[in-house]
């Protein structure tokens, strides 16, 4: 395969298979709004569209186009569950009803995303067939009885699996150890779903401006400005939800999450019999390694993997060889196959991989950090910004608002980020 850069949108997967994107013109010359939303991914596409449906007037700035970033570049797998921690976890941190609160918040985030998929008639080959999380060793069923236990006590549909169920569910003798399944979860078309957002706010009245990146934020005569290249916005209400692509415009932000870069492959098209033995239920699945392995299918029967390299220099061609090995040893039934597209997107880590939403000053919100459960936590974070701009107490909102806390070094823990992936390797690798 050609080693073009990763970054390079015309490299991924998606933008050669999504629905065309809606028309969002470039922003010129000066408005108002009753909010203004920084970042056109999922959080500020979700915040503008519960927004425009309660009858706000709402601005959404966008440094390209819908679905540019992270939320058109991901893997696509939908899940109802937090990155590193249990159910009981968030009681133990946030207490009893707080915790709870974030539980029914993370628990019904999958169900959020396919309801709006229904109702607004998105097409971006939604399957809500469940999320699968195998064991990929047989000591990590410690681990995946505890979390299926702990969902399905709170009355999610989480079913625990047994070795054989799970090797005929995955279509892998890899993963023949068992596992756990959260019904409620599933995969989608990750462009085709950022685009359907943007095609719906648009349509309950809210305005989206492509290229139109905010290049300053003041404070003047009692309302917030937004500066873009060619025009401003006057408002009461900012929403700045640019996760993995936060810049300086809110300074100690950025400072407070660590940005970073994903990558993912695709194969070329299975033959369809080979495709039908490769997750024959069309479920996505993400193992129990910190390095996780992640897979699932897309309608043209390509199957798409997260990769991780240590270093990203030569990326294209080290994930080609890494993802035919892995293939290999998790489905060797597909045989040899190219990697068709390889390609990156940034996302935001937190230290303690969760969600955080925070109020940066009057009339100035923020959601981010998903730390890799973006698409239904950026879904449902964007209707708990909405609730706070129309006047929801901070109590009746998940995750709890928090003050913003900076990592200290950030200019030089986040490049470093990345050596965590030969330490999560080693620990994978250990029973």
């Amino acid at each position: 395969m050609s080693q073009a850069p990763t970054a390079d949108f015309s490299r991924n997967l998606w933008t050669h298979t999504a629905e065309p994107p809606p028309e969002t013109p470039q922003l010129v010359g000066d408005a108002s709004a009753d909010c203004v939303i920084v970042g056109g991914g999922f959080t500020g596409l979700s915040t503008a569209l519960h927004l425009a449906e309660k009858g706000a007037a709402v601005i959404v700035l966008e440094a390209e186009a819908p679905g540019f970033g992270a939320s058109g570049r991901n893997n696509g797998q939908v899940i109802p569950a937090f990155s590193r921690h249990n159910p009981d976890d968030i009681v133990a941190l946030f207490g009893e009803e707080r915790g709870e609160q974030m539980n029914a918040w993370v628990g019904d985030s999958a169900s959020l995303v396919f309801d709006l998929i229904r109702k607004h008639g998105i097409r971006c080959e939604a399957a809500q067939n469940g999320w699968l999380q195998p064991a990929h060793r047989a000591s990590r069923m410690v681990g995946v009885r505890a979390k299926q236990s702990q969902w399905a006590k709170r009355g999610k549909p989480a079913r625990l699996l047994d070795g054989a169920e799970t090797e005929a569910m995955t279509g892998s003798p890899y993963y023949r150890h068992g596992g756990w399944i959260h019904e409620e979860g599933g995969h989608i078309h990750p462009l085709g779903y950022s685009r359907g957002l943007a095609r719906a706010a648009l349509a309950a009245g809210a305005a989206i401006h492509g290229k139109s990146p905010a290049t300053s934020l003041d404070r003047a005569e009692g309302k917030w400005r937004v500066q873009t290249p060619r025009g401003s916005v006057s408002t009461d209400t900012v929403v700045l939800a640019t996760n993995g692509y936060t810049g300086s415009l809110w300074p100690r932000l950025r400072q407070s999450i660590v940005p970073f870069r994903t990558f993912h492959a695709a194969t070329a098209p299975m033959s369809d019999n080979i495709a039908g033995s490769v997750l024959p239920g069309n479920h996505g699945l993400s193992d129990t390694r910190q390095a996780l392995w992640a897979f699932r299918k897309d309608q043209g029967n390509r199957l798409i993997t997260t990769a991780a390299p240590i270093s990203p220099f030569g990326a294209s061609a080290k994930i080609a060889r890494t993802t035919k090995a892995r293939l290999e040893e998790a489905f060797p039934q597909i045989g040899e196959i190219d990697i068709a597209h390889v390609w990156e997107g940034w996302i935001a880590m937190t230290p303690e991989r969760l969600p955080r939403l925070h109020e940066l000053a009057g009339g100035v919100f923020a959601g981010l950090g998903y730390s890799g459960r973006g698409i239904a936590m950026a879904t449902a974070m964007g209707a708990s910004l909405a609730e706070r701009v129309m006047g929801a107490p901070a109590s009746a909102v998940a995750p709890p608002p928090s003050p913003i806390r900076t990592l200290p070094m950030h200019d030089i823990v986040a490049p470093l980020s990345r050596a965590l992936i030969g330490y999560y390797r080693w620990k994978d690798g250990k029973g």
